[in-house]
């Protein structure tokens, strides 16, 4: 099969730091080469790819700003779709954008729809719903407007992250520094139970960074900056417990499944694909609010690292997430 994988071209694919979706079509970019696919990588030039790879632009447009976005993007998706017909299978990692050159391409294409960013957006799925081909990351995330091929959670190489049997004595918020990602409420949460909270990720709003975060920062509650694949690895396999407080119905949530990968417990606010990610008392706890989540962090003892190790690989592992896509990739094309 001749595939082609189509990346974000905001960040470098695999990303440095930050970069989800960028980060997910690496792995299944890099997974399908293991089974043997032809695998076309279109993404930005500096990415990483053991298939061929396919750039308009040499970086992201987020790590050079000086590039106008929508113009790499439009490049970038029409780059692939003027070429289609040299693939069996297109797997957009795009967003909605893509779907507009689907009637006009004979090659089918596969989205995932890695979180929808607006319920305006769903009209464009919706017209392309009888040739889309849905993934889902989540059935949290499903949209009762659309139809979907597959759920497939998102998957983590496990060689990236160790097991940590006898963590540090910390509380970790790891994410993007944003009201939606609940920052707050983990200094809160560390507050109330009077523990060390590290902070690490990108200033998403800078405004509430300097207003609810930067004036609590000193020796408990700590910013430690973005931090890359080593730093991140260090810093969920000797946390206590991942606090993921979210304040949004998050679609699926990588930290918490790569925090449970290196057998650190996960507290989460309990919304959105949170209750598919966290076996409740045995991975983590689901809390509703922030005395709920102080009284969780007091239960801590009780969570078994194995049995979060073991949850993470049994549903969230890179090579589950392969094998899952290349069924639907099958199904598409009609093999089974």
């Amino acid at each position: 099969m001749k595939l082609a994988i189509l990346s974000p071209v905001a960040w470098r694919t695999p990303p440095r730091h930050y970069g989800p979706w960028e980060q997910i079509a690496s792995t299944i970019a890099e997974g399908m080469v293991q089974k043997g696919l032809d695998i076309t990588l279109f993404a930005t030039g500096d990415s990483i790819t053991a298939g061929k790879l396919q750039s308009i632009c040499a970086t992201g447009y987020e790590e050079d700003r000086a590039q106008d976005a929508k113009v790499l993007e439009c490049l970038h998706i029409s780059n692939l779709m003027e070429q289609a017909d040299q693939f069996d299978l297109i797997h957009n990692n795009f967003d909605f954008l893509p779907l507009t050159y689907s009637r006009l391409i004979k090659t089918p294409i596969v989205t995932t729809i890695h979180g929808f960013s607006s319920p305006k957006i769903i009209p464009v799925y919706q017209k392309y719903n009888d040739i889309g081909h849905y993934v889902s990351i989540s059935n949290a995330d499903r949209s009762n407007q659309l139809t979907y091929t597959a759920t497939v959670y998102n998957g983590i190489n496990p060689k990236d992250f160790d097991f940590v049997e006898q963590p540090d004595d910390y509380l970790l918020y790891f994410g993007r520094i944003h009201h939606d990602k609940g920052c707050a409420e983990a200094i809160a949460i560390a507050r109330k139970t009077k523990r060390r909270l590290l902070i690490a990720g990108i200033i998403q709003d800078e405004s509430y960074y300097r207003s609810c975060v930067e004036p609590e920062l000193n020796e408990q509650i700590v910013y430690v900056g973005h931090a890359g694949p080593e730093k991140r690895k260090e810093l969920l396999g000797k946390a206590t417990a991942l606090l993921h407080p979210i304040n949004f119905n998050e679609p699926f949530g990588m930290s918490v499944a790569e925090a449970m990968l290196c057998g650190t417990p996960v507290i989460a606010f309990n919304r959105g694909s949170m209750p598919e990610l966290i076996n409740h008392e045995q991975t983590g706890f689901l809390v509703s609010n922030v005395d709920e989540a102080v009284a969780a962090v007091n239960g801590l003892p009780n969570i078994n690292r194995a049995n979060c190790r073991d949850w993470a690989m049994s549903k969230f592992s890179s090579q589950k997430m392969v094998d899952d896509y290349f069924e639907v990739y099958q199904r598409v094309q009609g093999w089974f």
